[in-house]
């Protein structure tokens, strides 16, 4: 199918289905070198929030991310993701859990020598047929959701362009179409603008809030920018040392509150500017 094709084929994406809902209480998770990560947290988050969690490294933000798509296991208290224990979920329910959970890193994770429609089609794979997976041979439905999740960051013009050829700012848009090829409950988004310059940042995060706003995605992104966490969530989670240091609204977050968060005064790094 040729780009002009693809993009007449392009519909309306319906918004998800029963987005997900996240449940903890006195979460702890522990690492075999006996560093803690998170310290007895709880809290719950809606179906349908955008929300900012904000740390500076080794506040324990990655480890939350991890421990929300079953990729770190829980050393006690409870987890509930849609629905989902993960502190007494077996292998299976976290491939099912992870199927329905799309994942954004700092780092694309692309795979830069193929095309860009075959790096968003990897987002089918926990939808796919083993047989059609292995031979690589996408259904025709699998490819029209690859080329609407295209659309809907902007890109579907570069679907058969070699992910390497992109800008770092289009590779991440290309990953966040990925994300949202798994049809996701949950979106996980870790840094996903630590690595880019403020303008393509700012449309970076200006996707993800459409995604949330559009489709009814819950949404939790990662940051250490607090002009960014204020500006695209609309609810704030302030983490240190694995404690949770700030929850409440994003946008009347004052720099007290940041300074609290991060353990210091404010400085330069903190904000990213326009």
């Amino acid at each position: 199918m040729s780009t002009q094709n693809a993009v007449a084929a392009v519909g309306v994406t319906t918004p998800a289905a029963a987005p997900w809902s996240i449940r903890m209480h006195e979460l702890t998770v522990r690492y075999p070198t006996g560093v803690v990560a998170l310290d007895g947290v709880s809290l719950s988050i809606e179906a349908g929030e955008m929300v900012s969690v904000v740390g500076l490294s080794g506040s324990g933000k990655s480890s939350l991310i991890r421990t929300i798509n079953g990729l770190v296991p829980v050393t006690s208290g409870t987890l509930e993701v849609g629905g989902f224990r993960l502190d007494t979920a077996g292998a299976g329910e976290l491939r099912q859990l992870r199927g329905q959970i799309g994942m954004i890193f700092q780092g694309f994770n692309l795979a830069g020598r193929t095309s860009v429609l075959n790096n968003v089609l990897v987002g089918r794979l926990a939808h796919t047929s083993t047989w059609r997976t292995l031979l690589g041979v996408p259904t025709s439905a699998d490819k029209q959701i690859a080329f609407e999740a295209l659309d809907r960051v902007d890109i579907l013009a570069k679907a058969w362009d070699r992910a390497s050829s992109l800008s770092g700012g289009q590779q991440q848009r290309v990953a966040i179409a990925r994300a949202l090829a798994q049809e996701p409950k949950l979106v996980l988004a870790d840094e996903p603008v630590a690595s880019l310059d403020p303008p393509t940042a700012h449309g970076v995060m200006r996707d993800l809030r459409r995604i949330n706003q559009e489709l009814g995605i819950t949404v939790l992104t990662n940051l250490h920018l607090m002009d960014l966490a204020r500006q695209y969530g609309t609810r704030m989670i302030g983490l240190r040392a694995g404690r949770i240091v700030y929850d409440g609204p994003a946008a009347t977050a004052t720099d007290a509150d940041f300074e609290a968060i991060y353990g210091r005064s404010i400085e330069a790094e903190d904000r990213l500017g326009s």
